[in-house]
């Protein structure tokens, strides 16, 4: 309980700091929190990936209604209930996915487990958030492209200027997860 309440508050520190980042172009900002999910996630499993997870809904969600996220304000302003549940869904989910990775393959190699939940992380979150995005906030979209072709704003601020600095942060991290994962699988 403890080790979960330690990421929780990682998760809402980072979350906040994150948004003290200048989002790029103005509504596109990188999630730091997705490092202490998956570390949660691959120490003590889906719940508590879960349980991150819905942290970082909810810190995302105080600051889609505060205007802390600009880009969140627009969403939440278009549809709040809807915000709320694709907000709570890529979050939830990109926890349970990185714990349901790793439990699949840790026993055959650990570290590699690390690596594809470091990575599913961050592709659940931005490819749960994307095609959301794409069914019911299409017209946020339009204006978060300026007036640009839609897709190509998704491919070049979405997934280029967001998911993969995500998921080479969640990479690079991978050698420290694996770590502190093998020192507390040890001690229990």
């Amino acid at each position: 309980m403890v080790g979960i309440a330690l990421l929780m508050a990682m998760v809402i520190v980072l979350q906040f700091v994150g948004s003290m980042i200048p989002p790029i172009g103005g509504t596109v900002s990188i999630s730091l929190v997705l490092i202490p999910i998956v570390l949660g996630a691959a120490v003590y499993g889906p719940s508590a990936g879960a349980i991150l997870g819905a942290t970082f809904a909810a810190v995302t969600i105080i600051n889609c209604i505060t205007g802390a996220d600009p880009g969140g304000a627009m969403v939440f302003q278009a549809n709040p209930l809807l915000c709320f549940l694709v907000v709570s869904a890529k979050s939830v989910m990109c926890g349970l996915g990185a714990a349901w990775v790793y439990n699949l393959m840790k026993k055959r190699n650990p570290y590699l487990a690390m690596v594809c939940a470091a990575i599913i992380c961050p592709l659940l979150n931005t490819g749960i958030f994307v095609t959301c995005m794409l069914l019911f906030f299409k017209p946020v979209l339009s204006t978060w492209s300026g007036g640009t072709d839609v897709v190509t704003y998704v491919l070049t601020a979405l997934v280029l200027c967001n998911f993969v600095p995500e998921m080479i942060l969640n990479v690079v991290f991978t050698p420290a997860g694996h770590q502190i994962t093998r020192i507390v699988n040890k001690t229990r």
